[in-house]
């Protein structure tokens, strides 16, 4: 017999798959334990759930892949091929429904962008006070991606107005947005992505206590700091538009202990991680305000999953002894807050704990 963690580990299937296969009925534990409501797997088992992570992986439908299981072990199987060929010609038309609609998407890209110019003309220049640069950088750098993939997103946005800049990095799974004041700005508003190399090149002459200058030109960045300089090409446009990402008001505003919370997180219980993936928290808000992590087998329905090792990458860029979490329903973005700046914030994307 295997348990359900040894059943995860050998199927491919997380551990919250396989409970919501029990209850739809799909993969039914050969035996639970009536005290502890453990869930144990018979041997024969888990070619079944190997058989069941394949159609998953392949995206077939609940109900198709009830009729799979039950038609596997048969003598006939024309009613299994039969259902199979019937998913791959759906998928075969999805895609090629998704090539047209993609084509189409393409072609209205390309107009918009021969309405706009390829190369900026733009020349600004402004000063900013050295630690508040800093903070702000330190306050997203966890967040940019590595994906080679996204280039674009591969460095940090510096949106820069008349009285103020915003940082702000993402890799679509979180989001962190810091800003800083400016001085001697009297253009327009700009907006740059730095590369991530040059980000860091910027943060390391930010050690002193002055104002650092800050100059735009073209799609060329500089900083001076005293008699240091470091400069460099930005990256292409195509950042998001970061305002739209951010969560509305709402939901609860749960204060933190950094320190109690990290190691409530780090030595507390964790969803197994799927194949692949990362290990999640599931928090959710206690009747007294307080945010709790989830056992395994609490099915709240208010509970929200998020990546462990995110959430405290945004704990560390937080640089606070106390934040506060905003959390809302299991499909709302968490926000991550300093209590005094509400404009220096980070978000996680919740992840889904059940197919």
């Amino acid at each position: 017999m295997r348990s359900i963690g040894e059943m995860a580990r050998d199927s491919g299937l997380g551990v919250s798959a396989l409970r919501f296969y029990d209850r739809a009925g799909v993969l039914v534990p050969a035996w639970v334990d009536p005290v502890s409501g453990y869930r144990w797997y018979g041997p024969e088992q888990l070619d079944e759930a190997r058989l069941l992570a394949r159609l998953r992986r392949a995206g077939m439908p609940l109900a198709d892949i009830r009729l799979v299981l039950a038609g596997w072990s048969g003598t006939d199987t024309g009613l299994v091929r039969q259902l199979l060929e019937s998913h791959l010609r759906r998928l075969e038309q999805g895609l090629s429904d998704a090539r047209g609609e993609f084509s189409a998407l393409r072609a209205l890209l390309d107009r918009r962008e021969n309405l706009m110019t390829s190369t900026r003309t733009t020349t600004v220049r402004l000063s900013v006070a050295a630690p508040e640069l800093a903070a702000a950088l330190d306050a997203v750098r966890f967040a940019a991606s590595a994906d080679p993939e996204l280039p674009m997103l591969g460095g940090v946005l510096f949106d820069i107005e008349p009285e103020e800049l915003h940082v702000v990095a993402t890799d679509r799974y979180r989001l962190a947005v810091a800003r800083a004041g400016v001085t001697g700005h009297d253009g327009s508003a700009v907006r740059v992505i730095v590369p991530t190399p040059l980000t860091d090149a910027m943060r390391a002459l930010l050690g002193g206590e002055g104002p650092v200058r800050l100059s735009i030109e073209g799609d060329r960045v500089t900083l001076d700091a005293g008699d240091r300089q470091v400069a460099g090409q930005c990256l292409d446009d195509g950042f998001p538009e970061y305002r739209r990402l951010l969560p509305l008001p709402g939901g609860h505003r749960a204060p933190v202990d950094v320190a109690a919370f990290r190691k409530a997180l780090e030595t507390g219980p964790v969803r197994a991680a799927e194949a692949g993936g990362a290990d999640l928290s599931v928090l959710r808000v206690a009747d007294d305000g307080t945010v709790t992590l989830c056992a395994d087998g609490d099915e709240s329905p208010d509970r929200v999953a998020v990546n462990r090792d995110f959430l405290l990458d945004a704990l560390t860029a937080g640089a606070r002894d106390h934040l506060v979490l905003e959390l809302d329903s299991p499909t709302t973005p968490i926000a991550i807050r300093r209590p005094e700046e509400a404009a220096t914030f980070s978000i996680l994307m919740p992840v889904r704990l059940e197919d």
